[in-house]
């Protein structure tokens, strides 16, 4: 670092609380947020971190202008976050910000109730909270120690989103903050507390869905269409992850990405397959060899599948709906069969034996015998994959001359 004087540092130091004053008296929420941005690592910020570092006595330098000093609480806690952040001690650094922050949505609240100007800063304040502790988190954890930050960070959200559920204006920024809710919770693994903030969101009067900023909704049906996948709600997952993609910016692949690891399963459960040129794009070629198991009806190839990326699979949470294809799979292997026979046959094309569909499993080196494919077959004939009926005695399954293998039709597998 280069010499400092300590004039060099006052001058900064008073720099700096000269443009936070300024930007609340002018309501100038895009400047006051650029002062709050601690991870961003801005050259502003990290130059004011050294002469705080230098000069001690800043709660002087406050205190002495009632400019700054209606502040103080802001600016302590924050200028003692921005040192400790400078020089590496992120748990301290979190723990002087979270204070600084709780300071800061007090002021927020005394700020003119009929404008939303700061919600920008506000954002800033609370994706920072979040960012932060997720960082301290980690370093605990590869010490050995107790994660316990992010589980703080949530509670600090849940309070800011009290502060802005109200009536007003400043109510289309509790989507923001309820999507910084679902990142600490996914994360945390705890998400069924998802459910208090999304009943507050999709069932209070005061809010209007669409009057939120498109980022916003769309990180919203992102992560409400995952938990319906977990819930195993598909159309609902179907409706919330499709709404997701198609206000998606289109430059942000990354996101896209995202959230078409979820919605391609939940449209394969439904009999959706996505095309090939889809998955190259994205880079989700994982899902390239379930797609070619559905068409064949190989489930040899799609157990495969579900084998070799099961990691991945296991922590997108899919792995257990992509698992449940396997009826899918087996429907278009009797399908298969049956246009097979139709076309040595057709009069008898309806009629498939046990003991056949056994060969095929067997080429697929797939061992199963008759009862156990009979089992298949009363299942498929149950959840309305196939149409038809067991002759028991001659073992074979009667198809319907009519539409025997039904279409999914957007629809998921009954359960």
């Amino acid at each position: 670092m280069a010499y400092l004087s300590m004039g060099e540092a006052h001058r900064r130091i008073t720099d700096y609380l000269n443009r936070f004053s300024d930007a609340v008296s002018s309501q100038d929420g895009a400047s006051l947020s650029l002062l709050l941005s601690l991870s961003s690592n801005a050259p502003s910020l990290l130059s004011l971190a050294d002469a705080l570092n230098l000069f001690q006595d800043t709660s002087r330098v406050i205190k002495q202008s009632d400019k700054y000093s209606q502040y103080t609480e802001i600016f302590i806690h924050l200028f003692r976050s921005l040192q400790t952040y400078r020089l590496g001690n992120l748990s301290d650094a979190y723990q002087a910000f979270e204070k600084s922050a709780n300071a800061f949505i007090q002021e927020f609240r005394n700020w003119e109730s009929a404008s939303a100007w700061a919600l920008e800063a506000l954002y800033v304040v609370a994706y920072e909270i979040r960012v932060l502790a997720e960082r301290v988190d980690r370093e605990l954890a590869s010490n050995g120690k107790s994660p316990e930050k992010l589980k703080a960070a949530g509670s600090f959200l849940m309070k800011m989103f009290g502060i802005l559920a109200g009536k007003g204006p400043k109510r289309v920024g509790a989507l923001y903050v309820t999507c910084q809710l679902f990142k600490i919770y996914f994360k945390l693994g705890t998400v069924h507390l998802c459910r208090s903030v999304i009943r507050s969101i999709e069932t209070a009067r005061i809010f209007d869905f669409e009057e939120f900023p498109k980022r916003d909704k769309v990180t919203y049906m992102y992560y409400t269409g995952r938990l319906e996948v977990f819930n195993e709600n598909f159309p609902a997952a179907d409706h919330k992850l499709s709404y997701a993609l198609m206000h998606c910016n289109p430059h942000r692949e990354a996101n896209i990405r995202m959230i078409l690891k979820y919605l391609i399963p939940v449209k394969l459960s439904m009999g959706i397959l996505p095309k090939d040129w889809l998955l190259e794009k994205y880079n989700l070629v994982e899902y390239r060899d379930v797609v070619q198991a559905l068409k064949r009806g190989d489930l040899r190839l799609l157990r495969h599948a579900l084998q070799e990326h099961e990691d991945r699979f296991l922590r997108s949470g899919v792995y257990l709906v992509l698992e449940k294809l396997e009826l899918q799979v087996y429907q278009r292997l009797v399908k298969k069969i049956y246009i097979i026979q139709k076309q040595k046959d057709p009069n008898k094309a309806h009629q498939v034996k046990l003991e056949v569909i056994v060969k095929a499993l067997k080429w697929l080196q797939m061992d199963m015998d008759v009862d156990e494919v009979e089992c298949i077959m009363a299942i498929l004939i149950y959840k309305n994959l196939v149409k038809g009926y067991f002759a028991h005695k001659s073992k074979v399954v009667v198809l319907s001359k009519q539409d025997p293998f039904p279409k999914l039709n957007g629809k998921p597998v009954d359960s």
